[in-house]
């Protein structure tokens, strides 16, 4: 379409573009929609045509309340990929009447964003129109380029779309955020991977209708799941397979799920390594081990190691893991922790993965203790909250003449003489009339080791409390 007979403010604003959005740094779109991946042709256009994202842009929700009104408030779009973010950016300018202007956090700058502030500010002025500034992937944005956009999102001159993938909290300046709502979208479900599929096989216009491609059911639903969530990775695949599938002598293209394995080649495992994904799959598995299901721990160790994770981080963790949730109830675990460590770094990656593997049925399967780590932690808080007093004068060394006039050492009871009056296995021995206190004198009687009675800690217990019956 000749941008003249266009709507001035759906016109290009830079560089006598044809398309209706100023992109920085990215190449200029096809002239001719079959060029376009397929993924790009089935955008949706209109509301209407969304799948999924009910909780955001069903009918009655804010949002699409904000949008059919025309009064779009600045806000930043959450959710992992293939999930419509910047779909929903493009269905907002088209059904606003504002003007639209989209930038890329991956290679615009500060030079940039103060053009487009200038454009919004030059559109206000002489038509009295709004902007929307679209920033895609606004988690590439440093704080300098953030702090950049907030003066003119505050005074209203542009209003604020980020897209990301990344958690706000942690990549959007808390005062930036303050001044934006933060809508969720989240991974869309099979059946709705499904819809998308469907439609794209239908479609003659923009889709693959020409083709006559038929997904077999159990490759639909293999597509479907594969595709993680990810409308795109579903969309690019099914044309991958679609285009390497012979017709048959109908015309029509029978596209069978070696045909979309093949267009897949892996799964498409949702990860960040630096995001929040990661946070959540080290949680899930920490979570399994510390309910002693071993099939779900190796699950997300699985997730983890396929994804690409650096193998000696998760050891790293599970070692903690062993001295945390598995403490003494099994001391062994800690000795198998750092035998993995050990072979990971020995072996290397894929060997590796065998290794980390025994060490999660391990620690899953054995008690569990948190008492180990309850005990330290109540430790900490007298550290920190009492007085440091001296260490008592008959626990401390006497090597000095001086230190022995000083009565250091004075009183001292060695212990091994007062254990085997406690041995077990001659209960003719009579007990200790008293064991001797090593805390401090404001500290004196305080309990911060409580075994469980599982596993080795039961007869941790049973003599620990024999123990405590004698101390003075």
């Amino acid at each position: 379409m000749n941008s003249s007979n266009q709507p001035q403010s759906q016109r290009s604003l830079f560089e006598g573009s044809d398309t209706n959005t100023y992109t920085t740094g990215a190449a200029p779109e096809p002239a001719s929609g079959v060029q376009m991946p397929l993924a790009a042709r089935m955008r949706p256009r209109t509301l209407d045509e969304f799948v999924g994202q009910e909780q955001i842009i069903g009918p009655n929700t804010v949002l699409r309340r904000a949008i059919e009104s025309d009064h779009v408030p600045s806000m930043i779009l959450w959710g992992p990929p293939g999930t419509g973010k910047t779909t929903l950016a493009e269905v907002i300018a088209g059904a606003t009447h504002a003007c639209f202007i989209r930038l890329s956090a991956v290679t615009a700058g500060v030079v940039e964003l103060r053009k487009a502030v200038e454009t919004a500010r030059e559109r206000r002025k002489a038509y009295n129109q709004r902007t929307i500034l679209f920033i895609d992937e606004i988690h590439r944005f440093n704080k300098a380029q953030q702090d950049a956009v907030l003066p003119h999102v505050e005074r209203g001159i542009v209003t604020l779309i980020g897209a990301t993938t990344e958690n706000p909290s942690f990549e959007v300046n808390a005062a930036l955020l303050s001044r934006c709502r933060v809508f969720t979208l989240h991974a869309l479900t099979d059946e709705q991977i499904e819809t998308i599929i469907q439609r794209a096989l239908r479609d003659e216009e923009r889709g693959l209708g020409h083709l006559r491609a038929v997904l077999q059911p159990d490759a639909l639903r293999f597509l479907a799941t594969a595709a993680n969530g990810d409308a795109r990775t579903a969309l690019n695949a099914l044309e991958l397979a679609a285009d390497a599938t012979e017709p048959d002598e109908t015309g029509q293209r029978l596209i069978t799920t070696p045909a979309v394995e093949g267009a897949l080649q892996h799964r498409a495992l949702l990860y960040d390594k630096a995001g929040e994904e990661h946070y959540n799959l080290i949680s899930a598995l920490h979570k399994a081990l510390r309910g002693s299901d071993p099939d779900a721990s190796l699950y997300w160790l699985a997730r983890m190691l396929e994804a690409g994770e650096d193998p000696l981080y998760i050891v790293r963790r599970l070692i903690r893991f062993a001295s945390e949730d598995v403490g003494m109830a099994d001391p062994q675990a800690l000795v198998v922790a750092v035998a993995a460590q050990q072979a990971v770094h020995f072996i290397g990656m894929p060997e590796g993965k065998l290794a980390l593997a025994q060490l999660v049925v391990h620690l899953a399967a054995a008690p569990k203790s948190n008492a180990l780590y309850t005990a330290y932690a109540r430790v900490e808080q007298d550290v920190q909250q009492t007085r440091s007093d001296p260490v008592p004068l008959w626990i401390r060394n006497a090597p000095t003449q001086l230190m022995k006039d000083l009565d250091y050492a004075k009183g001292y009871i060695y212990s091994h003489d007062v254990y085997q009056q406690m041995a077990p296995d001659d209960p003719t021995r009579p007990p200790p009339e008293a064991l001797q206190e090593y805390l401090p004198d404001n500290l004196k009687g305080r309990r911060y080791y409580e075994p469980t009675s599982f596993g080795e800690e039961g007869p941790i217990k049973k003599w620990l409390e024999k123990r405590r019956q004698h101390q003075k």
